[in-house]
């Protein structure tokens, strides 16, 4: 199945099968005067949840406080596919959770490795979202904008788009 009719017909597991080959997008607060930054981020798709490894000291954390609403972009390594996602953002100090994704990478942030005390999680819980997908054949690509352009009444049919409720 194509990436555009998989999203046509199981958005979700498209969204997912996405993020499990994208490791970083931007993130953001809504309403907030931060400007988005970019986070490696860990799906648990059974939760509808993202989960970031940060430090407490961060502008991000900080802003945060006892949760805000928050947008995630991410875009595949191929360029064909774009997503934003919307949620409800908190800090969580859960042990056993930053425990199942802590990582060499995380580690190289903290002096003290994974028993800093800076270190903490930020949980992105997801509640809605929008994608689109593109046909990641350029043949066809091609020939919809030939199309596009020889005949004023067609528009280039390449992807699709899709809203998502978590």
């Amino acid at each position: 199945m194509s990436q555009p009719e998989e999203l046509r017909t199981d958005p979700r597991k498209r969204i997912f099968k996405e993020l499990d080959d994208v490791r970083a997008g931007m993130l953001g607060i809504e309403g907030s005067e931060q400007l988005s930054q970019p986070m490696t981020h860990h799906a648990f798709p059974e939760e509808g949840v993202l989960r970031f490894i940060t430090s407490r000291q961060t502008d991000l954390a900080e802003a945060i406080g006892s949760g805000r609403t928050a947008r995630y972009v991410v875009i595949s390594k191929n360029h064909d596919f774009w997503m934003t996602l919307r949620g409800e953002m908190t800090v969580s100090n859960d042990r056993e959770k930053i425990d199942e994704i802590w990582s060499r990478v995380s580690a190289a942030w903290f002096d003290e490795g994974r028993e800093d005390p800076e270190v903490t999680m930020l949980e992105l819980r997801l509640t809605d979202g929008s994608a689109w997908a593109a046909t990641g054949n350029p043949l066809v690509f091609g020939w919809e904008i030939l199309r596009a352009n020889m005949d004023e009444e067609h528009k280039p049919e390449i992807g699709e788009q899709a809203e998502i409720r978590f």
